[in-house]
């Protein structure tokens, strides 16, 4: 991992470590499976790859302009045809699900969708050692699911998340925890951290929220007609760059 150019926050990326991120993005979406379907064996995985170019109007409203790479500074008021680079893979996570869920294809709740991409902040510049980079790597998988559910998805995999991560990069358990985020966005009912202890801090390398914003409701066809039921969201968003950094960090 080097910063090459002079703007801060790009980095670039040997060969070793696209492999070790490779190797990363599988793993971490089969511990996942597991872990979900050992809770209910009716979990559909689909993964995807979404446009990096984003209709600025899909875009969560936390982000502003002075976050999000906005096509010719426009915002969000700009309508459909403004784009910007996505901040978050969710929207297209969203849409590709809401088309999956409208299709005659089979799927229906519980459904992850999820992809592993590139995503882009306007980050201040900042060291290297603490990661906050403007254009970085996420693999987020967006677990969709009836909320009436009695099944408490987001607890059953806040424990697994920390040994997922923790054996991956190669640090024993005590030198990870999961704490209360120090945000909370508004499409959030609860968000939790999966930090590791890289030598030098406690870096946050995945963030486990339930989110409120999924954008209709579930229809499921009842003896009397469709059923409408209100949707949660398991989100676990892991920060591909992070974890490489974090390895490095034990390795070096």
């Amino acid at each position: 991992m080097e910063a090459i150019y002079r703007s801060n926050g790009l980095m670039f990326w040997n060969h070793e470590e696209i492999k070790l991120r490779e190797f990363f993005i599988n793993h971490f979406a089969e511990r996942i499976e597991f872990v979900l379907w050992r809770e209910n064996p009716a979990w559909k995985m689909v993964r995807i790859e979404a446009p990096l170019l984003t209709p600025s109007n899909l875009l969560n409203p936390n982000y502003t302009q002075d976050d999000v790479f906005w096509q010719n500074n426009q915002g969000m008021d700009e309508g459909t045809y403004s784009l910007s680079l996505r901040p978050e893979t969710t929207p297209g996570s969203y849409i590709y699900a809401q088309h999956l869920l409208h299709t005659q294809s089979g799927h229906k709740p519980p459904l992850c969708v999820w992809q592993a991409g590139k995503s882009f902040r306007r980050e201040r510049d900042q060291v290297q050692k603490n990661m906050r980079l403007k254009e970085f790597w996420q693999q987020e998988f967006q677990c969709i699911y009836i909320a009436d559910t009695m099944n408490d998805y987001y607890k059953a995999v806040l424990e697994p998340m920390r040994s997922i991560l923790s054996m991956a990069l190669g640090y024993p358990l005590e030198k990870s925890r999961v704490v209360e985020s120090d945000r909370l966005p508004s499409y959030s009912q609860i968000t939790m951290d999966v930090e590791i202890d890289n030598g030098d801090k406690w870096m946050e390398i995945c963030s486990i929220s339930r989110r409120t914003d999924f954008p209709e409701k579930l229809v499921f066809q009842g003896k009397n007609g469709n059923i409408e039921k209100d949707a949660l969201v398991l989100e676990i968003a892991i920060g591909l760059d992070r974890c490489l950094y974090c390895y490095n960090c034990r390795t070096q």
